[in-house]
Protein backbone atom coordinates (compact mmCIF):
# COMPACT_ATOMS: atom_id res chain seq x y z
CA UNK A 1 0.00 0.00 0.00
CA UNK A 2 2.93 2.46 0.79
CA UNK A 3 4.17 1.36 -3.06
CA UNK A 4 0.34 1.73 -4.31
CA UNK A 5 -0.61 4.86 -3.00
CA UNK A 6 2.02 6.80 -1.33
CA UNK A 7 1.58 6.20 2.61
CA UNK A 8 4.10 8.82 3.92
CA UNK A 9 3.85 10.74 0.64
CA UNK A 10 0.31 12.14 0.47
CA UNK A 11 -0.78 13.97 3.23
CA UNK A 12 -4.47 12.86 2.45
CA UNK A 13 -3.65 8.96 3.09
CA UNK A 14 -4.15 7.60 6.11
CA UNK A 15 -3.43 4.10 7.89
CA UNK A 16 -4.06 2.78 11.30
CA UNK A 17 -2.29 0.27 13.01
CA UNK A 18 -3.80 -2.12 15.92
CA UNK A 19 -3.99 -5.43 17.52
CA UNK A 20 -7.16 -7.14 17.70
CA UNK A 21 -8.01 -10.33 19.28
CA UNK A 22 -3.78 -11.42 18.74
CA UNK A 23 -4.00 -10.40 15.20
CA UNK A 24 -2.59 -7.20 13.82
CA UNK A 25 -5.04 -5.36 11.37
CA UNK A 26 -4.65 -2.31 9.42
CA UNK A 27 -6.40 0.44 8.02
CA UNK A 28 -6.24 2.72 5.08
CA UNK A 29 -8.53 5.60 4.42
CA UNK A 30 -8.58 8.98 2.64
CA UNK A 31 -9.13 11.73 5.07
CA UNK A 32 -10.51 13.93 2.63
CA UNK A 33 -13.59 11.05 1.40
CA UNK A 34 -14.51 9.46 4.51
CA UNK A 35 -16.67 10.53 7.29
CA UNK A 36 -13.98 10.73 10.12
CA UNK A 37 -16.98 10.26 12.80
CA UNK A 38 -17.82 7.04 11.08
CA UNK A 39 -13.90 6.16 11.26
CA UNK A 40 -13.66 6.88 14.88
CA UNK A 41 -16.97 5.14 15.38
CA UNK A 42 -15.86 1.74 14.16
CA UNK A 43 -12.45 2.19 15.56
CA UNK A 44 -14.14 1.92 18.64
CA UNK A 45 -16.13 -0.68 18.27
CA UNK A 46 -12.99 -2.49 17.11
CA UNK A 47 -10.87 -1.39 20.31
CA UNK A 48 -14.28 -2.70 22.05
CA UNK A 49 -12.99 -6.79 21.28
CA UNK A 50 -9.80 -6.40 22.80
CA UNK A 51 -11.96 -6.20 26.38
CA UNK A 52 -14.62 -8.32 25.33
CA UNK A 53 -13.42 -11.20 23.52
CA UNK A 54 -10.93 -13.84 23.96
CA UNK A 55 -8.31 -14.70 20.85
CA UNK A 56 -10.82 -17.07 18.33
CA UNK A 57 -9.85 -18.92 15.44
CA UNK A 58 -12.31 -17.14 13.20
CA UNK A 59 -10.36 -13.67 13.70
CA UNK A 60 -12.01 -11.91 10.37
CA UNK A 61 -15.86 -13.30 10.96
CA UNK A 62 -16.11 -11.60 14.32
CA UNK A 63 -14.53 -8.13 13.38
CA UNK A 64 -16.88 -8.11 9.97
CA UNK A 65 -19.84 -8.74 12.42
CA UNK A 66 -18.56 -5.82 14.58
CA UNK A 67 -18.51 -3.26 12.47
CA UNK A 68 -21.63 -1.30 12.64
CA UNK A 69 -21.96 -0.33 9.48
CA UNK A 70 -24.54 -0.92 6.75
CA UNK A 71 -22.78 -1.85 3.90
CA UNK A 72 -19.28 -4.18 4.47
CA UNK A 73 -17.98 -5.94 1.75
CA UNK A 74 -15.21 -8.53 1.53
CA UNK A 75 -12.33 -8.16 -1.21
CA UNK A 76 -9.63 -10.60 -2.96
CA UNK A 77 -7.06 -8.30 -4.57
CA UNK A 78 -4.77 -4.83 -4.32
CA UNK A 79 -6.52 -3.58 -7.24
CA UNK A 80 -10.12 -3.93 -5.56
CA UNK A 81 -8.33 -2.56 -2.55
CA UNK A 82 -6.37 0.40 -3.95
CA UNK A 83 -9.59 1.26 -5.89
CA UNK A 84 -12.12 1.35 -3.05
CA UNK A 85 -9.67 3.17 -1.07
CA UNK A 86 -9.33 5.87 -3.16
CA UNK A 87 -13.32 5.85 -3.78
CA UNK A 88 -13.92 7.02 -0.48
CA UNK A 89 -14.07 4.25 1.25
CA UNK A 90 -12.26 2.57 4.39
CA UNK A 91 -9.73 -0.40 3.17
CA UNK A 92 -9.17 -3.44 6.20
CA UNK A 93 -6.42 -6.09 6.04
CA UNK A 94 -6.20 -9.04 8.91
CA UNK A 95 -2.27 -10.81 9.22
CA UNK A 96 -3.17 -13.98 8.15
CA UNK A 97 -6.36 -13.84 5.80
CA UNK A 98 -6.71 -13.75 2.11
CA UNK A 99 -9.28 -11.44 1.79
CA UNK A 100 -9.94 -7.60 2.97
CA UNK A 101 -12.52 -5.84 4.07
CA UNK A 102 -14.19 -2.32 2.77
CA UNK A 103 -16.42 0.03 4.61
CA UNK A 104 -18.30 2.40 2.70
CA UNK A 105 -18.33 5.81 4.90
CA UNK A 106 -17.95 8.01 1.74
CA UNK A 107 -18.48 11.61 2.41
CA UNK A 108 -17.72 13.63 -0.71
CA UNK A 109 -17.00 17.33 -0.81
CA UNK A 110 -20.03 19.27 -2.16
CA UNK A 111 -22.97 21.46 -1.84
CA UNK A 112 -26.32 20.99 -1.10
CA UNK A 113 -28.78 20.67 -3.51
CA UNK A 114 -30.26 24.06 -4.73
CA UNK A 115 -32.55 25.45 -7.67
CA UNK A 116 -30.42 25.33 -10.50
CA UNK A 117 -29.70 28.59 -12.47
CA UNK A 118 -30.43 27.61 -15.68
CA UNK A 119 -33.68 25.61 -15.71
CA UNK A 120 -35.64 28.06 -12.73
CA UNK A 121 -39.23 28.12 -12.52
CA UNK A 122 -41.95 30.53 -11.16
CA UNK A 123 -43.45 27.12 -9.22
CA UNK A 124 -42.12 24.36 -8.27
CA UNK A 125 -39.04 21.94 -6.52
CA UNK A 126 -35.91 23.91 -5.65
CA UNK A 127 -33.60 21.19 -5.64
CA UNK A 128 -31.30 20.54 -8.10
CA UNK A 129 -28.21 18.07 -8.80
CA UNK A 130 -25.33 18.37 -7.08
CA UNK A 131 -21.56 17.34 -8.12
CA UNK A 132 -22.23 13.97 -5.61
CA UNK A 133 -23.25 11.11 -7.12
CA UNK A 134 -25.01 9.00 -4.79
CA UNK A 135 -26.97 12.39 -3.85
CA UNK A 136 -28.42 12.81 -7.32
CA UNK A 137 -29.33 9.10 -7.71
CA UNK A 138 -30.88 9.66 -4.27
CA UNK A 139 -32.75 12.48 -5.77
CA UNK A 140 -33.96 10.63 -8.61
CA UNK A 141 -35.26 7.66 -6.26
CA UNK A 142 -37.01 9.87 -3.86
CA UNK A 143 -39.52 10.08 -6.59
CA UNK A 144 -39.54 7.32 -8.01
CA UNK A 145 -39.79 4.61 -5.10
CA UNK A 146 -40.29 1.42 -7.87
CA UNK A 147 -38.70 -1.83 -6.99
CA UNK A 148 -37.85 -2.15 -10.82
CA UNK A 149 -36.10 1.32 -10.97
CA UNK A 150 -32.34 0.37 -11.48
CA UNK A 151 -28.92 2.47 -11.04
CA UNK A 152 -25.86 0.47 -12.14
CA UNK A 153 -22.96 1.60 -11.53
CA UNK A 154 -19.56 1.17 -13.23
CA UNK A 155 -16.39 3.01 -13.16
CA UNK A 156 -14.28 5.13 -16.01
CA UNK A 157 -10.73 6.18 -17.09
CA UNK A 158 -8.26 3.95 -16.07
CA UNK A 159 -6.69 7.07 -13.55
CA UNK A 160 -9.76 8.90 -12.78
CA UNK A 161 -11.98 5.86 -12.08
CA UNK A 162 -14.88 8.19 -12.14
CA UNK A 163 -18.14 6.50 -10.65
CA UNK A 164 -21.16 6.68 -13.49
CA UNK A 165 -24.45 5.43 -13.17
CA UNK A 166 -27.06 3.76 -15.64
CA UNK A 167 -30.72 5.07 -14.39
CA UNK A 168 -33.83 2.77 -15.88
CA UNK A 169 -37.09 1.37 -15.12
CA UNK A 170 -36.42 -2.38 -16.13
CA UNK A 171 -39.47 -3.34 -16.97
CA UNK A 172 -39.80 0.11 -19.23
CA UNK A 173 -36.62 1.01 -21.09
CA UNK A 174 -35.90 -0.82 -24.32
CA UNK A 175 -32.80 -3.34 -23.23
CA UNK A 176 -30.83 -2.72 -26.27
CA UNK A 177 -30.55 0.86 -25.62
CA UNK A 178 -29.64 -0.25 -21.85
CA UNK A 179 -27.03 -2.75 -23.70
CA UNK A 180 -25.88 -0.31 -25.87
CA UNK A 181 -24.96 2.44 -23.46
CA UNK A 182 -23.64 -0.16 -20.70
CA UNK A 183 -21.09 -1.39 -23.60
CA UNK A 184 -20.08 2.56 -24.71
CA UNK A 185 -19.63 2.82 -21.18
CA UNK A 186 -17.10 -0.45 -20.18
CA UNK A 187 -15.23 0.32 -23.95
CA UNK A 188 -14.32 3.71 -23.15
CA UNK A 189 -10.52 3.42 -22.79
CA UNK A 190 -9.23 7.07 -21.55
CA UNK A 191 -6.83 8.00 -18.61
CA UNK A 192 -9.57 10.14 -16.59
CA UNK A 193 -12.78 12.25 -17.66
CA UNK A 194 -12.15 15.42 -15.40
CA UNK A 195 -14.56 16.91 -17.49
CA UNK A 196 -17.14 14.57 -16.66
CA UNK A 197 -20.23 13.73 -18.90
CA UNK A 198 -19.24 16.19 -21.49
CA UNK A 199 -15.90 13.46 -21.98
CA UNK A 200 -19.12 10.31 -21.49
CA UNK A 201 -21.01 11.91 -24.23
CA UNK A 202 -18.37 12.46 -26.58
CA UNK A 203 -17.43 8.36 -26.13
CA UNK A 204 -20.97 7.78 -26.50
CA UNK A 205 -22.22 9.65 -29.21
CA UNK A 206 -20.59 10.40 -32.56
CA UNK A 207 -20.83 14.12 -32.70
CA UNK A 208 -18.85 14.53 -35.60
CA UNK A 209 -19.06 18.68 -37.27
CA UNK A 210 -22.91 18.57 -36.12
CA UNK A 211 -23.45 21.59 -33.84
CA UNK A 212 -26.79 20.57 -32.61
CA UNK A 213 -26.88 18.39 -28.70
CA UNK A 214 -27.61 14.57 -29.78
CA UNK A 215 -28.08 14.18 -26.05
CA UNK A 216 -30.53 16.67 -23.26
CA UNK A 217 -28.74 17.64 -20.23
CA UNK A 218 -30.78 18.68 -16.82
CA UNK A 219 -29.94 19.40 -13.30
CA UNK A 220 -33.55 18.63 -11.94
CA UNK A 221 -34.46 15.41 -11.05
CA UNK A 222 -37.82 16.35 -11.40
CA UNK A 223 -37.02 16.61 -15.37
CA UNK A 224 -34.89 13.54 -14.75
CA UNK A 225 -37.61 11.25 -13.05
CA UNK A 226 -40.06 11.93 -15.89
CA UNK A 227 -38.35 10.63 -18.21
CA UNK A 228 -37.56 7.61 -16.44
CA UNK A 229 -40.96 7.25 -16.46
CA UNK A 230 -40.77 7.66 -20.73
CA UNK A 231 -38.81 5.11 -21.24
CA UNK A 232 -35.42 7.21 -21.40
CA UNK A 233 -32.14 6.20 -19.52
CA UNK A 234 -29.64 8.33 -17.77
CA UNK A 235 -26.13 8.51 -17.39
CA UNK A 236 -25.26 10.29 -13.74
CA UNK A 237 -21.76 10.88 -13.45
CA UNK A 238 -19.81 11.74 -10.11
CA UNK A 239 -18.28 15.34 -10.23
CA UNK A 240 -21.25 16.54 -12.50
CA UNK A 241 -24.69 18.58 -11.83
CA UNK A 242 -25.83 17.86 -14.64
CA UNK A 243 -27.15 14.04 -16.48
CA UNK A 244 -27.40 12.89 -19.93
CA UNK A 245 -30.92 11.55 -20.95
CA UNK A 246 -31.08 9.57 -24.25
CA UNK A 247 -32.23 9.30 -26.26
CA UNK A 248 -33.60 12.55 -27.26
CA UNK A 249 -35.15 14.34 -30.69
CA UNK A 250 -34.33 18.38 -31.09
CA UNK A 251 -37.71 18.63 -29.34
CA UNK A 252 -36.55 17.88 -26.06
CA UNK A 253 -33.88 20.82 -26.11
CA UNK A 254 -37.46 22.71 -26.53
CA UNK A 255 -38.90 21.67 -23.54
CA UNK A 256 -39.11 23.44 -19.91
CA UNK A 257 -39.96 22.13 -16.82
CA UNK A 258 -42.24 25.63 -16.33
CA UNK A 259 -44.57 24.39 -18.35
CA UNK A 260 -45.34 21.36 -16.59
CA UNK A 261 -46.00 23.75 -13.50
CA UNK A 262 -49.35 25.75 -14.84
CA UNK A 263 -52.49 24.44 -16.55
CA UNK A 264 -52.50 22.99 -19.60
CA UNK A 265 -53.72 26.19 -21.63
CA UNK A 266 -50.77 28.14 -19.99
CA UNK A 267 -48.39 25.35 -20.63
CA UNK A 268 -49.21 25.20 -24.50
CA UNK A 269 -49.22 29.12 -23.96
CA UNK A 270 -45.40 29.08 -22.80
CA UNK A 271 -44.88 26.84 -25.28
CA UNK A 272 -45.29 28.67 -28.07
CA UNK A 273 -43.92 31.50 -26.87
CA UNK A 274 -40.56 29.32 -27.02
CA UNK A 275 -41.18 28.23 -30.09
CA UNK A 276 -41.48 31.78 -31.43
CA UNK A 277 -38.73 32.95 -29.96
CA UNK A 278 -36.39 30.13 -31.05
CA UNK A 279 -37.62 30.55 -34.81
CA UNK A 280 -37.47 34.01 -34.32
CA UNK A 281 -33.49 33.37 -33.01
CA UNK A 282 -33.00 31.45 -36.33
CA UNK A 283 -34.61 33.62 -39.61
CA UNK A 284 -35.41 36.92 -38.45
CA UNK A 285 -31.92 38.61 -38.65
CA UNK A 286 -31.25 36.70 -42.12
CA UNK A 287 -35.05 36.93 -43.27
CA UNK A 288 -34.47 40.63 -42.20
CA UNK A 289 -31.25 41.31 -44.02
CA UNK A 290 -32.51 39.40 -47.06
CA UNK A 291 -35.40 41.83 -47.31
CA UNK A 292 -32.83 45.25 -46.53
CA UNK A 293 -30.60 44.16 -49.38
CA UNK A 294 -33.30 43.10 -52.08
CA UNK A 295 -35.85 46.43 -51.31
CA UNK A 296 -36.84 46.48 -54.88
CA UNK A 297 -39.18 43.22 -54.37
CA UNK A 298 -40.32 44.51 -50.55
CA UNK A 299 -44.17 45.31 -51.15
CA UNK A 300 -45.70 48.70 -49.84
CA UNK A 301 -46.39 47.59 -46.33
CA UNK A 302 -43.01 46.35 -46.01
CA UNK A 303 -41.49 49.57 -47.03
CA UNK A 304 -40.67 50.72 -43.87
CA UNK A 305 -38.14 47.90 -43.27
CA UNK A 306 -34.31 49.54 -44.27
CA UNK A 307 -31.96 52.63 -43.35
CA UNK A 308 -33.42 54.74 -45.63
CA UNK A 309 -32.89 58.14 -43.99
CA UNK A 310 -30.32 57.10 -41.46
CA UNK A 311 -26.08 57.76 -42.52
CA UNK A 312 -24.05 55.03 -41.57
CA UNK A 313 -20.45 54.05 -42.63
CA UNK A 314 -20.58 50.71 -42.32
CA UNK A 315 -21.79 48.05 -44.63
CA UNK A 316 -25.05 46.12 -42.83
CA UNK A 317 -23.29 42.69 -43.82
CA UNK A 318 -20.68 43.93 -41.32
CA UNK A 319 -22.59 45.92 -39.25
CA UNK A 320 -24.82 42.53 -38.74
CA UNK A 321 -21.99 40.04 -38.09
CA UNK A 322 -20.10 42.62 -35.47
CA UNK A 323 -23.30 43.10 -33.67
CA UNK A 324 -24.41 39.49 -33.67
CA UNK A 325 -21.14 38.16 -32.91
CA UNK A 326 -20.87 40.97 -30.27
CA UNK A 327 -23.79 39.94 -27.92
CA UNK A 328 -21.97 36.57 -28.08
CA UNK A 329 -18.64 38.09 -26.63
CA UNK A 330 -21.38 40.13 -24.04
CA UNK A 331 -22.43 37.08 -23.12
CA UNK A 332 -19.43 35.51 -22.25
CA UNK A 333 -18.09 38.35 -20.40
CA UNK A 334 -20.82 38.15 -18.26
CA UNK A 335 -20.55 34.75 -17.81
CA UNK A 336 -16.64 35.43 -16.42
CA UNK A 337 -17.98 38.74 -14.74
CA UNK A 338 -18.67 39.22 -10.95
CA UNK A 339 -22.33 39.63 -9.86
CA UNK A 340 -21.54 42.62 -8.34
CA UNK A 341 -20.01 44.01 -12.00
CA UNK A 342 -23.01 42.55 -13.81
CA UNK A 343 -24.84 45.83 -13.70
CA UNK A 344 -22.27 47.85 -14.75
CA UNK A 345 -21.31 45.36 -18.36
CA UNK A 346 -25.05 46.11 -19.28
CA UNK A 347 -24.90 49.88 -19.09
CA UNK A 348 -21.84 49.41 -21.22
CA UNK A 349 -23.20 47.15 -23.48
CA UNK A 350 -26.74 49.41 -23.31
CA UNK A 351 -25.45 52.87 -23.81
CA UNK A 352 -22.06 52.80 -24.73
CA UNK A 353 -22.38 50.18 -27.64
CA UNK A 354 -25.66 50.41 -28.94
CA UNK A 355 -26.44 54.24 -28.43
CA UNK A 356 -23.18 55.74 -29.22
CA UNK A 357 -22.50 53.07 -31.97
CA UNK A 358 -26.10 54.53 -33.77
CA UNK A 359 -25.01 57.89 -33.15
CA UNK A 360 -21.40 57.57 -34.86
CA UNK A 361 -23.05 55.87 -37.57
CA UNK A 362 -21.22 52.25 -36.82
CA UNK A 363 -24.85 50.39 -36.62
CA UNK A 364 -28.45 51.74 -37.81
CA UNK A 365 -30.94 51.54 -35.08
CA UNK A 366 -32.58 48.26 -37.15
CA UNK A 367 -29.78 46.24 -36.73
CA UNK A 368 -29.50 46.90 -32.90
CA UNK A 369 -32.95 45.95 -32.79
CA UNK A 370 -33.29 42.68 -34.89
CA UNK A 371 -29.81 41.28 -33.57
CA UNK A 372 -31.53 41.85 -30.06
CA UNK A 373 -34.50 40.34 -30.37
CA UNK A 374 -32.53 37.42 -31.93
CA UNK A 375 -30.27 37.51 -28.99
CA UNK A 376 -33.47 37.30 -27.04
CA UNK A 377 -34.70 34.32 -28.61
CA UNK A 378 -31.85 32.41 -28.41
CA UNK A 379 -31.87 33.34 -24.42
CA UNK A 380 -35.38 31.64 -24.61
CA UNK A 381 -33.96 28.00 -25.83
CA UNK A 382 -34.45 26.02 -22.66
CA UNK A 383 -31.09 24.32 -24.17
CA UNK A 384 -27.80 26.61 -24.06
CA UNK A 385 -26.52 23.66 -26.45
CA UNK A 386 -29.19 24.33 -28.71
CA UNK A 387 -29.13 28.11 -28.71
CA UNK A 388 -25.37 28.35 -29.72
CA UNK A 389 -25.96 25.85 -32.30
CA UNK A 390 -28.79 27.65 -33.91
CA UNK A 391 -26.51 30.95 -33.82
CA UNK A 392 -24.26 29.07 -36.08
CA UNK A 393 -26.77 28.61 -38.44
CA UNK A 394 -27.93 32.01 -38.30
CA UNK A 395 -24.61 33.12 -39.08
CA UNK A 396 -24.60 30.52 -41.89
CA UNK A 397 -27.98 31.63 -43.35
CA UNK A 398 -26.72 35.63 -42.88
CA UNK A 399 -23.96 34.72 -45.17
CA UNK A 400 -25.93 33.09 -47.42
CA UNK A 401 -28.76 35.86 -47.84
CA UNK A 402 -26.39 38.64 -48.41
CA UNK A 403 -24.53 36.93 -51.32
CA UNK A 404 -27.35 34.83 -53.25
CA UNK A 405 -30.37 37.37 -51.91
CA UNK A 406 -33.08 35.66 -51.55
CA UNK A 407 -32.23 32.42 -53.30
CA UNK A 408 -29.52 31.94 -50.88
CA UNK A 409 -32.09 32.54 -48.09
CA UNK A 410 -34.53 29.94 -49.09
CA UNK A 411 -32.15 27.54 -50.47
CA UNK A 412 -30.09 27.49 -47.21
CA UNK A 413 -32.81 27.23 -45.01
CA UNK A 414 -34.15 23.96 -46.87
CA UNK A 415 -30.80 22.60 -46.84
CA UNK A 416 -30.91 23.18 -43.24
CA UNK A 417 -33.98 21.17 -42.12
CA UNK A 418 -32.89 18.33 -44.67
CA UNK A 419 -29.67 18.11 -42.71
CA UNK A 420 -31.52 18.16 -39.51
CA UNK A 421 -34.26 15.20 -41.32
CA UNK A 422 -30.86 13.40 -41.83
CA UNK A 423 -29.11 13.28 -38.22
CA UNK A 424 -30.13 9.94 -36.30
CA UNK A 425 -28.58 9.12 -32.73
CA UNK A 426 -28.75 5.65 -31.58
CA UNK A 427 -31.18 5.11 -34.21
CA UNK A 428 -33.58 7.97 -33.46
CA UNK A 429 -34.37 10.61 -36.15
CA UNK A 430 -33.72 13.47 -34.85
CA UNK A 431 -36.91 15.52 -36.18
CA UNK A 432 -39.17 13.15 -34.70
CA UNK A 433 -42.40 13.31 -34.80
CA UNK A 434 -42.31 16.04 -37.51
CA UNK A 435 -39.96 13.83 -39.46
CA UNK A 436 -41.21 11.04 -39.99
CA UNK A 437 -44.88 12.50 -39.21
CA UNK A 438 -46.18 10.66 -36.18
CA UNK A 439 -49.82 12.96 -35.64
CA UNK A 440 -50.38 11.95 -32.00
CA UNK A 441 -47.02 12.43 -30.82
CA UNK A 442 -46.61 15.67 -32.97
CA UNK A 443 -50.05 17.18 -31.12
CA UNK A 444 -48.15 16.77 -27.75
CA UNK A 445 -45.15 18.49 -29.35
CA UNK A 446 -47.30 21.35 -29.94
CA UNK A 447 -49.77 21.10 -27.54
CA UNK A 448 -49.62 20.57 -23.36
CA UNK A 449 -51.43 17.75 -23.10
CA UNK A 450 -53.12 16.94 -19.39
CA UNK A 451 -51.00 14.53 -17.00
CA UNK A 452 -54.34 12.34 -17.26
CA UNK A 453 -54.82 12.45 -20.98
CA UNK A 454 -51.41 11.12 -21.26
CA UNK A 455 -51.48 7.51 -21.07
CA UNK A 456 -49.34 6.40 -23.74
CA UNK A 457 -45.10 6.37 -23.60
CA UNK A 458 -43.72 8.19 -26.50
CA UNK A 459 -42.77 5.13 -29.14
CA UNK A 460 -39.31 7.05 -30.00
CA UNK A 461 -37.41 5.35 -27.05
CA UNK A 462 -39.58 1.55 -27.86
CA UNK A 463 -40.54 0.48 -24.70
CA UNK A 464 -41.44 -2.32 -23.33
CA UNK A 465 -44.26 -0.52 -21.14
CA UNK A 466 -46.15 1.58 -24.11
CA UNK A 467 -49.49 2.44 -21.53
CA UNK A 468 -48.35 5.27 -18.60
CA UNK A 469 -51.30 4.17 -17.18
CA UNK A 470 -53.33 1.07 -16.36
CA UNK A 471 -55.63 -0.10 -19.06
CA UNK A 472 -59.22 0.64 -18.47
Amino acid sequence: MEERVGIGTSFDVGVREMKILGRKIQIYYCNSLVDALFVIEILRELLRLVNEHRPVSDVKNVIKNHLAHEQVKEIQTMDEAVDNMLSGLIVLFIDGETVGLVIDTRHYPGRQPEEPDVERVVRGARDGFTENIIENVGLIRRRLRDERFRSEILRVGERSKTDVSLCYLKDVANPGLVDTLRKGLKEIEVDGVPMADKSIEEFLVKQGLNPFPLVRYTERPDVAAIHILEGHVLVVTDTSPSIIIFPTTIFHHMQHAEEYRQTPVVGAFLRWARFIGILTSVFLVPLWLVLVLNDSTLPDWLQFLGPHNHKYHVPILLQVLIADIGIEIIRMAAIHTPTSLSTALGLIAAVLIGQIGVQVGVFTSEVILYTSLAAIGGFSTPSYELSVANKIVRVVLIFSSALFGIPGFVVGSTLFVIYLARVENLNTPYLWPFIPFNPKAMADVLIRTAVPLSRIRPSIVRPLDKRRQPAR
